[in-house]
């Protein structure tokens, strides 16, 4: 779904400088943003830096440079 929004200019000018340094465009830089305020909003308990562990190893899961871990015991 595209929409149209209206942001602040010194706000898009800092979203573009992120997305450079990022290698994302615009529009992923500001979906990752979302998504990171999305998940420190629902567990303001964790440390922005254990997050992106998180997300990390969940992109390598998926991309395949790691496997799951999955027991192998019943853990009785």
């Amino acid at each position: 779904m595209t929409m149209n929004v209206s942001l602040n200019e010194t706000f898009v000018d800092d979203v573009k400088k992120h997305a450079a340094a990022s290698g994302r465009s615009v529009a992923k830089q500001l979906e990752y943003w979302v998504k990171i305020g999305r998940i420190v909003e629902d567990n303001p308990d964790l440390p922005f830096s254990f997050i992106q562990e998180i997300m990390l190893a969940r992109s390598d899961i998926r991309s395949r440079r790691m496997k799951s871990y999955t027991r192998r015991t019943s853990g009785k």
